[in-house]
This record gives C-alpha cells, structure tokens and sequence, in this order.
C-alpha cells in the first residue's frame, strides 16, 4: 500500500480535483477551484521524493529523473484512477494528481446538451473540445468516446497523456494508446492511425503544427477526430489552428478547415451557489455553411455574431451560458463576475430599481 493511498482516499470523499504535494507545505487538495491545506506535518524534500516515487515504477523514475517532469496515471483499487504530473524544482519533487472519476460520465450526467450527441452523429470531420487547463475537457472526451462505443460497431482509436479513464469494449472496440508506454509521440501515433483501419480518433491534445496537420488530413479521409485545445473560445479556437501554419499555407488550412469542422465546444466550471459542486459553463459553435463562409473567408471575427443568431441551431455563447446558470441561481453573482467577459450582461441583476406605490390615501 503506497503511503499516498489514505490522503488519495480522503481527497476522494471530499469530492477534491486534485491532490497536491509540496515540499515545505501539508497535503493540500483542491476543492471547488480553491487550494485547502489538509491538517496534516508539513512535508519535507525527502518526505515528497518518496511520496512521488513509491507510485512510479523503475523506468518512469529513469525518465522523471532525465527530462525532470513526468506525467503519469495511478490506479488505487477500489478508490479509482488518477493524473499524476510529477515535477524536478529548485526544493527537490513536487507531485499534482487529478482524481478521475470511478465512473466514466455520460453526456447527459455532465451537463452537456443533445446537440453534442448530435455532432458525434457525424462519421468524419473533426470536434474540438476546448477550455482552460482543468476544467473538465478529458471527462467529455471520455463520455464522448463511451456515447460512440456505446453505439456505434466502429474502431475507435485514442492517443493520451496519459490514459486516464479505460473504456471497455462495449458495440465498437476501443484501442487507447499512452504517450511515452505505446507511442513516442502524438505524431507518430496518428500517422500509425491511418493504417490501423479507425472510423474515431481521439487525440488527448493538438499540442503542435504536426499533430494539427495529421487530424485535419484525417478528418477529410472519412474518419471522426475528436481532440482538445487550450483555448477560451470558438473564434481564437479557430484563429490558434490556422496561425499555427506558415502565413503561405494559411489560406489552404482555411479551405480544409471550413470543410471539415463540425463543432467546438468550449468549457468553463464554475463553483456552485451551494459550494458543493462545479457548474458547467458552455460555449457551442455548430459548423454549418454560414461559419464554413466565414473561415474560408478569414471572417472569425463574425462568429460571435453568428453564433447569437444560431441559437435555434443549439449555438450559444459563453456570456449567455453564464448568465443563465445565474438565473436559474446555480452559481452566485461574485461567481458570474469572476467568469463572465462581458459584465454589463449583469447589470440588470445587480441594479433593481423599487417600484414605487402610491397609497390611497395619498390619491386625490
């Protein structure tokens, strides 16, 4: 039993993300987007070494000790999986680990509207899911896979770093592929792909010009690509894809690009009102020929506008999505303010006139 397994455990009940352990500081865990210390002795350089190795096996400590960071998965049974980061500083190791649900989540238990499913209904193109570090893009992709395997007699084939949720074969068959165990990188993973007879290919993250080029070729040759970017909208999605190319090849991407895209959904939690959860806040861009028109066109500075006239379409903007979970008083008005881009949205909620009333005695 590793020593970490009972702090693992604890931070599981408490519905924590993440696991931190820091020279010089106690268990800490993150808890609806906040830092907590645990009560726990502060742990000392050699305490968080052996904390951090006693998970890894000889080869992953070779590797943490050459390139001085490593990402890994550690499975506690009966508790679940987990994303370890584990990295070198100037105070000796750090280690961060991500608590993977036991469960792998379905679209509706997340949150996530039908016109997802819908867009997975699509056998080739491309579906970015998009966000800030953290907030919840590798569980969609998980329910995205399990939505298609749970459908589909199709080949699905994932590449991550590393493998955090496992899909058993359920309709279709799912192959997952870790960076760094069975493949040495994304790109070479993906040009694997194309001879292994895929009809699904999830890339963990689009992280350069190689493995961006390998999925939108993929997804123009009759296979589905889901992948994730760490981006805050559907536009700057669009706008980080094609600067990645030199300015001459631009133009082209563009073309490929406005043919192939079926979605974007970008993703923002925000704690809840109640404190006890994380809401879901979303942002859904729909390709269809009016946002084909405008990447082709080099126009994604229109597709905000686009997408407010999409609405019936199941488009909505990240702003609107906010605003609503708002409303329905799911998140509190400091949570909105913290999250929101346009904040005069919610100047109608933070500024109601009283309504003024004439006693009758005052009528003559």
């Amino acid at each position: 039993m590793a020593l970490l397994d009972k702090v693992f455990k604890g931070a599981t009940e408490m519905h924590a993300s993440d696991v931190h352990v820091i020279p010089g500081e106690p268990f800490m865990v993150r808890h609806m987007g906040k830092l907590v210390r645990l009560k726990s002795k502060t742990l000392t350089p050699e305490n968080t070494i052996r904390l951090v190795e006693e998970l890894l096996s000889p080869t992953q400590c070779g590797i943490l000790s050459r390139k001085q960071q490593l990402d890994f998965a550690y499975e506690l049974e009966g508790v679940g999986r987990f994303r370890g980061s584990a990295m070198l500083h100037n105070n000796g190791v750090s280690g961060v680990f991500r608590i993977i649900p036991p469960q792998i989540p379905t679209l509706a238990t997340l949150g996530l509207p039908d016109v997802v499913a819908a867009a997975l209904e699509n056998h080739q193109g491309i579906i970015l899911v998009t966000g800030a570090t953290g907030h919840g893009k590798t569980t969609t992709l998980a329910a995205m896979v399990d939505y298609i395997n749970s459908r589909r007699a199709h080949h699905i084939l994932t590449v991550e770093d590393p493998i955090e949720f496992i899909h058993p074969f359920k309709k279709g068959v799912v192959n997952q592929r870790q960076l760094g165990s069975n493949t040495l990188s994304y790109k070479n993973a993906l040009k694997g792909a194309l001879r292994q007879d895929p009809d699904v290919i999830v890339i963990g993250e689009l992280r350069d010009l190689d493995t961006i080029s390998l999925a939108i070729s993929a997804s123009e040759t009759g296979h589905l690509v889901i992948g994730t970017l760490s981006t805050s909208n559907a536009a700057k999605t669009i706008d980080r894809i094609i600067d990645s190319y030199p300015s001459g090849e631009q133009n082209q991407i563009r073309a490929m690009l406005s043919e192939s895209l079926k979605a974007v959904i970008t993703q923002r939690l925000i704690p809840a009102s109640n404190g006890n959860a994380m809401q879901l806040a979303l942002e859904i861009l729909i390709g269809n020929l009016s946002v084909a028109n405008l990447i082709r066109d080099n126009k994604t500075y229109q597709i905000h506008s686009t997408m407010q006239m999409g609405k019936n379409l199941g488009m909505r903007l990240m702003d609107e999505s906010i605003v609503e979970l708002l409303q329905s008083g799911k998140i509190s008005m400091d949570a909105a303010l913290a999250n929101i881009d346009k904040k005069s949205m919610l100047k109608r909620f933070m500024t109601q006139e009283p309504e003024l009333e004439l006693e009758e005695n005052d009528q003559e």
